[in-house]
């Protein structure tokens, strides 16, 4: 794989922990809203400009966009994003509890995204694929990364250990726990032919961040009639982790009825395919099983894959979607039903019982998460999941490195 060093804008070491924000899309308004209040330089207010502006605005209005750039310029004149002297790498380190995960933070080609070098296991949805477009076009950066993942690679893990040895560039921790500590990486030549050793990557968070890239770079090439390939718009902002050190959390289901039927009709539909075991726990503990909330109780479900079952059909959320969401709760597109919520693992089960408790949900299913190794897989076989599959954690921060073009 070629990732390349970049001088991009990052904050001051004085200023990185105001300055970080979450990604844009873990957070609705209000959330993003009541985070960055009474600060002025978070990255909420260029990677979600709506909290700057009247609760009614349309999120795709041209004020929007318009206050993404305003506030991006803002923080650059008033030194809260700083760009660096020279081209560089950083190795970025995440804990999160015992959980550790290193990263390098680089810029990857457009191109290997279009030619699947760079390969996905989600689709992406319209409406957000063109927001974020126009937001990557009109700020002629990439405020946030996309989190890719790649086989280990022995080389890589030596020069990150030794990188690691020195002396931090930044080490925070918000108030959430999670530990973020960066180094800069001034001589990326070897690290640089390190990556030419891997043969492809994955991506494991941010399909939407990198489709709009891709979109963004074929767009700015085409306009360009000197175009080389080689020009900063081709690239976008990526940290590359080995997916040894990933952690995946499931990513659960709440319908919000059932489909005209009442509890005990779904019940008996349900012993008609599989084992249903009342008094469940909450979080299955193996594959094949997948624990539902109903009327009061955990219960479990079993499910078998075919013989001949493909990789995404072996999923438990494909089982579940196959077997049960579509047949049983009409739930036929779950990328377009307003039926139906999804669940981040890091909710844990007690707020899949809390929704349906307070009637948010008529049901909801609790699943073992997918793995890295099925990730790359589904990946490797050029097949989708089924939309919100995978849940990592800890997210990346945005504002930590920006890429500009």
């Amino acid at each position: 794989m070629r990732i390349r060093a970049f001088q991009g804008l990052r904050p001051p070491v004085d200023k990185v922990a105001q300055v970080a924000s979450l990604p844009y899309d873990v957070v609705n308004t209000q959330e993003a809203r009541k985070l960055a209040e009474g600060n002025p330089i978070s990255m909420f207010h260029v990677v979600r400009p709506d909290i700057d502006l009247p609760d009614d605005t349309d999120p795709h209005a041209d004020a929007v966009y318009a206050k993404a750039v305003e506030n991006f310029k803002r923080l650059q004149g008033e030194g809260a994003l700083v760009r660096e002297d020279k081209p560089v790498l950083y190795v970025y380190r995440q804990q999160m509890g015992d959980h550790v995960q290193h990263g390098v933070v680089g810029v990857c080609h457009y191109q290997d995204y279009l030619n699947d070098l760079i390969k996905k296991h989600e689709k992406t949805r319209p409406d957000k694929e063109d927001d974020r477009t126009r937001m990557t076009s009109e700020l002629s950066a990439n405020p946030g990364p996309v989190f890719l993942t790649y086989q280990d690679n022995l080389k890589v893990s030596a020069l990150v250990s030794h990188i690691t040895a020195g002396a931090p560039l930044f080490d925070f921790t918000p108030e959430d726990g999670i530990r973020h500590t960066a180094w800069r990486v001034d001589d990326p030549d070897t690290l640089v032919a390190a990556f030419g050793e891997v043969p492809c990557f994955y991506v494991a968070d941010g399909h939407h961040r990198s489709a709009s890239a891709a979109r963004v770079g074929a767009e700015r090439a085409k306009a360009n009639p000197n175009h080389t390939g080689d020009e900063d718009y081709n690239w976008f902002l990526c940290v590359m982790f080995p997916g040894s050190e990933l952690k995946i959390l499931p990513y659960n289901r709440i319908v919000h009825d059932l489909n005209g039927q009442t509890p005990e009709q779904l019940l008996e539909a349900l012993r008609a395919i599989t084992d249903v075991r009342e008094n469940a726990e909450p979080s299955p503990d193996q594959p094949g099983e997948v624990s539902m909330y109903l009327g009061g109780k955990w219960y479990g479900l079993k499910f078998e894959p075919a013989a001949d079952a493909d990789p995404v059909s072996r999923l438990d959320v494909q089982m579940l979607q196959d077997r049960v969401l579509a047949p049983m709760l009409g739930i036929n597109d779950p990328r377009t039903s307003t039926r139906i919520s999804f669940a981040g693992g890091i909710r844990g089960t007690d707020y899949l019982k809390q929704q349906v408790d307070a009637g948010k949900g008529a049901v909801a299913f609790s699943m073992v998460p997918v793995t890295v190794e099925q990730l790359m897989a589904i990946s490797d076989a050029n097949q989708i999941m089924a939309p919100k599959s995978t849940w990592f954690e800890p997210k990346l921060r945005s504002g930590l490195f920006v890429h500009t073009f």
